[in-house]
């Protein structure tokens, strides 16, 4: 596990923090919705980042 794929994972598991936190407050759907996909895009670039795949 190198260091870009471990910041990618803190970050993405980072906004998933801040859906769950925003979507207790009642903020507006887009915002959620480009935090997920954000969270998403961020989860999915670190994990392939893995040297399991390879």
């Amino acid at each position: 596990m190198n260091g870009l794929s471990t910041v990618l994972i803190v970050v993405g598991l980072f906004l998933v923090g801040g859906i769950i936190s925003f979507a207790r407050q009642q903020m507006p759907k887009g915002l959620i919705v480009l935090l997920s996909v954000s969270a998403a895009m961020c989860l999915t670039a670190g994990i392939l980042r893995l040297e399991v795949w390879s």
